[in-house]
């Protein structure tokens, strides 16, 4: 059926899978079980759901919201059923919807007693092939928030490109806006069969799975790596005004406590946010700190990271970084899916390179003026380490 323009008038539809799912217009009888759903701290901490979520919220959505947005065209949510059972799944549709400039967003949440079978992913790629091949929309937006790993695995395993992060693009549940990743999809581009690199085992769905769980700790011989924490604050700050860690790094001469706190709720977690790299501290028997060790994913060869560690001076010379640097390695092949581990040091940091030759790094030579030091450019060496050479 098609309006005067041409385009089909959008009616509440119902989508069958070849893999067993059902997707269909919500109905009044199925309040209970997305209030149910609903009650998921994960559905709650990626959503704009109403929080706590009443019965009367879900009652609201299923009976008036959602029939109210299929009539004005706004938006076609859908439920997610189990073929077989009819068990509620999760939900699936296009919000924002625009039919004059035809596109909109494609907008997941997966029930959690159905997670880890795919069901955004197959269910996303239902809709985005309706909303493209009988909506005829020319565009369709996916948008997380960032640290929503599992939502942007299933959104690239569908076929959406992501370029970046969108600084404040999404609004916070707080108030105010929050970073987010945008992914685009366009006609042509649907993915039957995820790419390898996202597809399961691959590369990129490995990574995401470790980057959806807060960092754990990883015991590395006499020491063990684990996040940093604000007790941590005063040995970080005597860390970093060490007289050879400023000679050989770039941290600022005036290192202060208000340095040491953004390293600590900043530095290592963002970056664990945004999947661009792992960052942990040495932490010795006592749990105290003893150094920093981290690996950073590089933006145009992600199976390259360039790892970066950094002794507390109380403790050089104990073999801590060696364990500490040979950890963090492992974990980089391990779990992130890394083929290639670079380490770089300023020409003269003899400590920086024995540590680096004795986890298996081999020195490839000097690269002239390729490190950056407070505004100047000094000569760097630079080698490279392969899982095999951990063996070495």
């Amino acid at each position: 059926m098609r309006d005067g323009a041409g385009s089909a008038v959008m009616e509440p539809i119902e989508l069958t899978t070849g893999d067993g799912l059902v997707l269909r217009a919500w109905h009044a009888e199925d309040a209970e079980r997305v209030f149910q759903a609903c009650q998921d701290p994960l559905i709650q901490r990626w959503t704009m759901v109403p929080v706590p979520y009443l019965r009367e919220h879900a009652a609201d959505f299923v009976r008036v919201l959602s029939p109210a947005s299929w009539a004005a065209e706004t938006a076609a949510p859908l439920g997610v059923f189990d073929a077989r059972t009819g068990d509620l799944l999760g939900s699936a549709g296009l919000v924002a919807l625009d039919r004059a400039e035809r596109h909109a967003e494609l907008g997941t949440w997966v029930a959690p007693w159905a997670r880890g079978r795919r069901v955004a992913e197959r269910a996303g790629r239902a809709v985005a092939h309706w909303a493209f091949e009988v909506l005829r929309l020319r565009r369709l937006v996916w948008r997380a928030e960032v640290g929503n790993h599992a939502s942007r695995l299933a959104a690239e395993r569908i076929g959406f490109t992501f370029d970046g992060v969108v600084r404040a693009g999404l609004p916070a549940r707080g108030g105010g806006f929050t970073d987010g990743w945008l992914g685009v999809l366009l006609p042509g581009e649907v993915c039957d069969t995820p790419p390898a690199w996202v597809a399961p085992g691959g590369p990129g769905a490995l990574r995401a799975q470790a980057f959806s769980h807060p960092p754990e700790r990883l015991p590395a011989g006499p020491v063990t790596l684990r996040p940093a924490r604000e007790s941590d604050l005063d040995d970080i700050v005597a860390t970093f005004r060490d007289p050879d860690t400023v000679e050989w790094t770039s941290v600022p001469h005036d290192y202060g406590p208000e340095h040491a706190h953004d390293f600590i709720q900043h530095r290592y977690p963002d970056g664990w946010l945004r999947g661009t790299g792992a960052g942990f501290v040495l932490a010795d028997a006592d749990d105290r700190f003893a150094g920093t060790a981290d690996l950073r994913i590089s933006p145009t060869d992600p199976v390259t990271a360039e790892i970066g560690y950094t002794s507390a001076p109380w403790v050089r010379g104990k073999g801590y970084m060696i364990a500490g640097a040979r950890a963090i390695c492992h974990y980089g092949f391990d779990r992130l899916a890394l083929g290639r581990i670079v380490w770089r040091a300023h020409v003269g940091n003899d400590g920086s390179r024995r540590v680096a030759e004795r986890v298996g790094f081999v020195v490839e030579g000097v690269q002239r003026e390729s490190c950056e030091q407070r505004g100047a450019r000094v000569d760097g060496w630079v080698a490279t380490l392969l899982a095999k050479d951990l063996g070495r």
